[in-house]
């Protein structure tokens, strides 16, 4: 079968039980947090949309209980319920087993795919599958797959998340706006785990207007922090080290967190790359459009790209993930890793119009 959309899988498992599939096996493929938990619980959803009874839901680990054991289980009645949801982890376990009995589980799965237990939806849950392998083709081909892999292509990725930063506002009991999406979208990477909680947290910051505005991500997400960081920009193009470090320092006293500071930096690093590849000229506001930002930033944006080379830049991302993988690695001073930084991105001359 081929790859699914969460939304579609949770659709045919609630279908009415004559329209229901045969083939009630899900496998849910990849790293992704947010996706992952988002699956979970809209499958649970679609097969018990008046709420499912504790017992009718059951975690448990392939690598811990034997692919024989989670078979045995799918295929025992449920108690007190008409159906029943396994999720079954660990699944990239099977791929470990030598030739022999990998073989031989991928043959049991088979069987049990070919007849399955009508009152059982069996979820196996991987963090990832070598496509390559047999069992990977056969779960293709007899189970409804989710991918739970995020895009590669950065920009690629934040299109996608913009779509569900809508539902996740919705779930949470607001709307964002188009242009909020965006920006929280783009300056957390589209990465889903990290905008989860920030979203939460929008939702929160809404209160009685159910409503998220662009507003709310600059004043809310550290990342986000478009003012400041464009600030910095300013100085970092001028190649004031000494007014840099001093900027630098206020920013850590008002409260700002070096790891949010290092992304915010980034993020501020990767448009002014992306203002550099826009057609000469554009206004603002149709720039606006293609980098998904609000358009007086676009114009602080234009401003500094023509002050601060390619190379220049290239430069800076490099250093920006030295810095924040020695933040990460907590093995030096905070405070000493950003004024390295910030040194470094002083080092280059700026270029002149």
């Amino acid at each position: 079968m081929a790859e699914m959309t969460p939304e579609r899988v949770f659709q045919l498992l609630a279908a009415p039980a004559g329209r229901k599939p045969k083939a009630a096996c899900v496998v849910l493929a990849g790293e992704d947090a947010y996706l992952r938990e988002f699956s979970r619980k809209g499958i649970v959803t679609a097969c018990f949309p008046d709420g499912a009874p504790e017992w009718a839901v059951v975690r448990v680990s392939l690598r811990e209980e034997g692919l024989e054991r989670v078979l045995s289980m799918a295929q025992s009645y449920p108690m007190l319920a008409p159906r029943q949801v396994i999720f079954a982890q660990d699944l990239e376990a099977l791929e470990d087993l030598e030739e022999k009995a990998r073989d031989a589980a991928r043959e049991k799965l088979e069987a049990y795919f070919d007849d399955p237990a009508p009152f059982t939806i069996l979820v196996l849950e991987a963090a990832g599958l070598d496509q390559r392998t047999k069992l990977s083709k056969m779960l293709a081909e007899k189970t409804f797959v989710i991918s739970l892999d995020l895009k590669d292509d950065t920009r690629a990725k934040v299109q996608d998340a913009i779509k569900t930063i809508a539902r996740m506002a919705r779930d949470e009991g607001v709307e964002i706006e188009p242009e909020a999406a965006a920006q929280l979208a783009d300056c957390l990477d589209g990465e889903l785990e990290r905008i989860a909680p920030e979203v939460a947290k929008l939702a929160a910051h809404a209160g009685e207007s159910k409503r998220v505005n662009a507003a709310d991500i600059a004043l809310l997400v550290p990342a986000a922090k478009t003012y400041s960081v464009w600030q910095l920009a300013e100085i970092l193009a001028s190649g004031e080290r000494s007014r840099a470090l001093v900027f630098l320092d206020s920013l850590l006293r008002e409260g700002e967190e070096p790891a949010a500071l290092v992304g915010a930096i980034a993020w501020m690093y990767r448009k002014l790359i992306e203002v550099q590849e826009l057609p000469a000229g554009m206004n603002p506001y149709a720039a606006a459009g293609k980098l998904h930002m609000r358009p007086d930033t676009v114009a602080l944006a234009q401003r500094q790209a023509r002050s601060l080379p390619r190379e220049r830049l290239l430069h800076g991302i490099e250093a920006l993930a030295e810095a924040d993988s020695r933040l990460k690695s907590g093995n030096r001073s905070s405070r000493a890793i950003l004024q390295f930084l910030i040194s470094e991105l002083t080092a280059m001359p700026a270029a002149r119009d």
